[in-house]
């Protein structure tokens, strides 16, 4: 039964490039005139860079455990809340975790690796788009995926997902390749407990595969561009999918299985505005209205 107030999630890991996939759906809400209440997953984080320094400061031994990634270092129990109750109301609170890339708000007085205080969101939005790390996450005291109606995934090759990391946060937040290659190799645990399982319950997935020489992640080295990669997309339900138009539309596309599309990196923006455009209006057009 369709819901009146609609939840898209975009879920990855760190660096994988779900970033990428929100900047096309906010320009698919532009131009759809969707008004879309957005909510960054990194918010729920439980601490603020300067309480984890102190922790592992203190207790070196919890460094591991209090990965980003790891269900003790967030608030889930507000994500979850966050979901049920737009789901069911349209409303709920939520707030900013503050980057070094926040320019706007760190002129404004904020502080990287700290959180704006909780805020209501705005009144009269169509949808709930999250883009972060949990928004298919399922355990034994948690279940975010079944709130959301339309759960996307974004997960590039292994290789190609570090290699994305290290370049944003040498460049972009000033970390040692040192420093991010210590973070990569100490929540691989959490990765692959909380992380890598979201993806088999995707409503689709987005794979960034590349085409040329990533076998040394943690060799200095640029991003594989678009023209260098492939993005493959797995939808789970392919009977709802029409494949010989997608193929049509989309040069150079090909498909692999029943339920795996094949695009040119180049081509991904395309590929998501005709995959994704149909299916928000179609949550949109079973909104129940009370």
């Amino acid at each position: 039964m369709s819901r009146e107030y609609p939840i898209i999630a975009v879920t990855g890991s760190s660096g994988a490039g779900t970033t990428t996939v929100r900047r096309s759906f906010e320009r698919m809400f532009l131009r759809e005139d969707v008004h879309a209440a957005v909510v960054d997953g990194d918010a729920f984080h439980r601490y603020t860079r300067d309480d984890l320094h102190r922790i592992f400061r203190e207790e070196p031994e919890r460094k591991d455990e209090l990965s980003h990634f790891a269900v003790e270092a967030n608030l889930l129990d507000r994500l979850e809340g966050l979901f049920i109750e737009y789901g069911e109301h349209g409303t709920g609170t939520f707030r900013h975790y503050i980057h070094a890339e926040d320019k706007q708000k760190i002129e404004a007085g904020c502080r990287v690796g700290t959180f704006t205080e909780w805020q209501s969101l705005p009144c009269g939005t169509d949808l709930l788009f999250y883009e972060g790390l949990h928004g298919g996450l399922v355990t034994e005291n948690y279940d975010i995926a079944r709130h959301v109606d339309l759960l996307v995934g974004v997960a590039p090759t292994m290789n190609l997902e570090w290699i994305q990391k290290i370049d944003r946060d040498t460049k972009l937040r000033g970390y040692s390749q040192e420093a991010v290659i210590d973070t990569i190799l100490g929540r691989m645990n959490d990765y692959v407990r909380y992380i890598q399982p979201q993806f088999s319950r995707t409503h689709i997935n987005f794979q960034r595969v590349p085409t040329v020489d990533t076998s040394n992640p943690f060799e200095v080295q640029d991003i594989p561009t678009d023209s260098e990669s492939f993005v493959v997309i797995r939808f789970r339900d392919p009977s709802t999918v029409d494949f010989p138009w997608l193929l049509a539309m989309i040069k150079d596309a090909f498909m692999t299985r029943p339920h795996t599309l094949v695009v040119p990196g180049a081509r991904m923006s395309l590929a998501m505005e005709l995959i994704l455009a149909p299916l928000v209006r179609h949550l949109l057009s079973q909104r129940r209205f009370r």
